[in-house]
């Protein structure tokens, strides 16, 4: 910061050229910036979106201070004004356009002060009113920052310390601004203070830009915080209530009509979107076993949560032996008066080893799959809408008698995304075309593997399960 010790130097302005070059650079930039600011589209959940919208404001309010300062580098000093003259005042700004610098001189030994035109401006003063002494510059300020101005006046005109700090003013038209002050005590030839010199910057908006930085911050590391929290609750729910069997299964344990058993889920391809997905496999009290995948919609601890609640009961109907159709009517119920409505799909199965009938029901669920020596087709599916859609549904039954070697694949939606490429037929298409491979893969577990191997690639916005039973001789 010059000062006045050296006001008989008059100071050389830089070449005009290099300023200029700066000024141009520095608009390039303010537009460039100002373009991704446009480009940015915030709404009201979008805490990253609010975070990158207040740091490009931020930069323009940096970039249109330095092109300012470098303006007034430029013009160099202004003319000192002839004693008891002001200078007219200039027209009021709009607000995004005032003046953001301006100087001040206080005069201790003749009391005179004077005041750059733009501190006029900041202050909200006209100049016809005069500029205000030193004694009186406190009394704009909030009085919580009053001692503080009182401190640094004191401690540059006694000790000599330079003034390098912010408060707050109340204009006369009840704006209330932030300044940056910047001042030095200006020394006579004994050594003692004889004026003080002093640049001050309105910073409002740059505070304001600033503040606005750390809110959006702060609310995106919240809800960062929250969704890691959130994921892995979501993670060790979901681990507690999918079966904890890995490999295959064979149930009953008796060679006639058993099934060979094994299941897979696989995850979104970011790993965050923990969903509702299901699978099950139980042997039951009257011999026959209980096959099932399904899933919720929605994702984290509410979708895994009603997961859970959907697979107990679901386990707990199987177990009393409720059959398939009937079955899905309660889930249907269930659903609809839990706390948190949603809607599921789901296909429940009951295996008969004795007689080697699956009977089946569906609630708006892709049908399972059916692998016969070499060659494979979707079951024709029964009557039955989403769980949660509508009150009282039905949910009809079908039944298929099985044979030895029989391979039955059953999926969740999100094992063959969706999009306007490929539809559902599409994935199902994919599914039986691994016919062959499936039919000679040695146990139910390679054939899961056939499955995840085919699909496990995709760039599925969903997670999925699959679920596979051969029928044993």
């Amino acid at each position: 910061m010059p000062s006045h010790l050296f006001a008989d130097r008059p100071a050389q302005p830089p070449e005009p050229g290099s300023v200029d070059a700066l000024i141009s650079q520095t608009r390039r930039l303010r537009g460039d910036v100002d373009a991704v600011r446009r480009d940015t589209v915030v709404d009201d959940d979008d805490a990253q979106g609010r975070w990158q919208r207040a740091l490009c404001d931020l930069a323009v309010h940096h970039l249109d201070d330095l092109r300012e300062h470098l303006g007034q580098l430029k013009e160099g000093l202004p003319p000192v004004p002839e004693a008891g003259v002001f200078p007219q005042a200039a027209p009021e700004a709009a607000p995004e356009a005032q003046t953001r610098v301006g100087s001040a001189e206080w005069n201790l030994l003749t009391d005179e002060v004077s005041w750059s035109d733009e501190l006029f401006q900041i202050f909200g003063r006209s100049p016809e009113a005069g500029a205000l002494p030193l004694d009186e510059l406190g009394s704009t300020l909030f009085s919580e920052d009053q001692p503080l101005l009182t401190a640094w006046v004191t401690a540059c005109l006694v000790d000599g310390k330079p003034i390098d700090g912010e408060f707050r003013i109340v204009r006369a038209d009840g704006r209330v601004r932030t300044l940056h002050m910047r001042g030095e005590p200006v020394l006579d030839s004994d050594g003692c203070a004889a004026s003080m010199w002093a640049v001050l910057r309105d910073v409002s908006e740059l505070r304001r830009s600033q503040r606005a930085v750390r809110e959006s911050r702060d609310s995106l590391q919240r809800q960062r915080e929250i969704a890691q929290t959130e994921h892995r609750l979501a993670v060790e729910l979901q681990e507690a209530v999918l079966p904890p069997w890995r490999g295959s299964l064979r149930f009953p344990h008796s060679d006639a009509g058993s099934l060979d058993v094994a299941a897979h889920y696989l995850p979104s391809a970011t790993s965050a979107l923990i969903g509702g997905d299901w699978y099950d496999a139980l042997e039951l009290p009257d011999g026959s076993s209980m096959l099932t995948v399904g899933d919720l919609t929605g994702h984290g601890v509410t979708a895994t949560s009603g997961m859970a609640m959907m697979l107990g009961a679901l386990r707990g109907m199987a177990m009393a032996g409720i059959a398939p159709g009937p079955l899905m009517g309660w889930l249907n119920q269930l659903l609809e008066t839990s706390v948190q409505p949603a809607l599921g799909s789901a296909v429940c199965c009951s295996y008969d080893p004795a007689r080697r009938v699956l009977t089946w029901a569906q609630a708006g669920h892709p049908a399972p799959l059916l692998f016969r020596r070499g060659s494979g087709r979707a079951l024709a599916p029964p009557e039955g809408i989403l769980l949660g859609a509508t009150s009282g549904a039905s949910y009809g039954q079908a039944e298929e008698r099985l044979e030895v070697g029989d391979l039955l694949v059953l999926h969740t939606d999100g094992l063959t995304p969706r999009s306007i490429e490929f539809s559902r037929a599409d994935g199902t298409e994919r599914l039986l075309a691994l016919a062959p491979r499936l039919s000679a893969a040695r146990s139910a577990q390679d054939c899961v593997r056939l499955v995840v191997e085919e699909f496990g690639e995709v760039e599925r916005e969903d997670d999925a399960c699959v679920l596979v039973a051969r029928v044993g001789g």
